[in-house]
This record gives structure tokens, sequence and C-alpha cells, in this order.
């Protein structure tokens, strides 16, 4: 289970980074930026893990139980336009950039999920595997999940053949199919690599 260890270990105001949807088909990809409160609610540490290991439901109760909490949270995202411009690696730093601009206090240090440092002005450390041992990179990871889940579910009320409401853009038989069978729309991330790959699955 993550814990505070690494954000005790730097000290100060710390906020922990991660993303979500480097490898759908489409949609935007979601960065999530948490300072957790500096003393944490009961119960709310048991709430929070690595987001790829909890349930919707557990997801959306720790995310209810951030928001009451008095955590500060960000968000941003890089559009299917930057990610076609820049490619999905740089796409993801530039959402994590606006995800630490977007807080509404500046921390003195970032805890970044993964061995990339997203070149914001801040100390940065990178941890992989953080949103399994660092508890604000775990937090930022249930956040950006859950926006760009709900994202994707509204999406999907607009363009249902493709299943986004259950694949989250995700290269899922279904969507794989529903590309073959309908075309592609301005969501999809055209000339990226995994489109192309999903469809030969």
């Amino acid at each position: 289970m993550p814990d505070l260890s690494h954000e005790r270990l730097v000290g100060g105001i710390v906020a922990g980074v991660d993303e979500v949807g480097r490898g759908p088909l489409a949609g935007p990809v979601f960065a999530a930026a948490v300072i957790l409160p500096d003393r944490l609610p009961r119960g709310l540490a048991g709430l929070i893990d690595d987001s790829k290991k909890l349930t919707p439901a557990r997801r959306a109760a720790a995310l209810v139980a951030l928001r009451e909490s008095g955590a500060h949270i960000a968000l941003g995202a890089a559009s299917v336009g930057d990610i076609l411009r820049l490619n999905i690696l740089h796409a993801s730093m530039l959402a994590m950039r606006r995800a630490i601009g977007r807080l509404a206090v500046q921390p003195g240090h970032v805890l970044v999920d993964g061995n990339r440092a997203p070149g914001c002005a801040l100390p940065c450390t990178t941890l992989v595997g953080g949103d399994g041992i660092s508890l604000s990179i775990a937090a930022a990871s249930i956040v950006a999940k859950e926006a760009r889940d709900a994202l994707m579910a509204r999406l999907a009320l607009r363009y249902p053949v493709y299943g986004w409401e259950k694949n989250a853009g995700y290269a899922a038989a279904v969507h794989r199919e529903a590309i073959m069978r309908h075309g592609a729309t301005r969501h999809h991330r055209m000339g990226f690599g995994a489109l192309l790959r999903g469809l030969q699955v």
C-alpha cells in the first residue's frame, strides 16, 4: 500500500502527479496533481491505492473522500491534437505541467509517477511505480482516471457504437470493430501507431 514516506523525505508542500490515457485509441491524455492535507482524515489513506488496483466503486469513494479532505486537486489534459503534434510522451508531460500549474497552492516539490520528469520549474522526484508507493501519487492516479473515464462516458453518449463508456477509448474488441465498421471520429488519434496496431490485433 502507498504511504507518505517519500513525501516526508522531501518535506514541505509536496504534490503527487500522475497521468492516465497514454495507450487508448481515442480521447485526450489526462494528468492530475494532488497536495494532500497535513492531517489526513481518518480512513482516507486506506481508500487510496494505485487506481488500476481499485474497483470503480472504490475509486469513486476515494475521489469523494479526497475532495472532502481539503486536498488541493488540479487536472490537466492534452488533446488529441496535442498528441498528434507532440507525440504521446510529450503530450503526457504537457498534461502534467498543466495540472501542476493549476494547483491553487504552489508545491515546493513534485513527486511524479514514472522515470521522466515533466519539465516544470519545480524540484521533482520521479518514482517508478509511484502510484503504488506514494500516497499523493496514488491519489493523483485516482483523480486522473476518474476524470478521464467520466469524459469518455460523456463522449460515448454522442458516439455510442465505440463502447467508450466501458473501454474508455482503449483497444477493446468492440472498439476496434466499430472503427472498422463506422470509421474513426475526430476524437480518435489518427496517425497514432496504437490505432493501427489496435486494428491489427
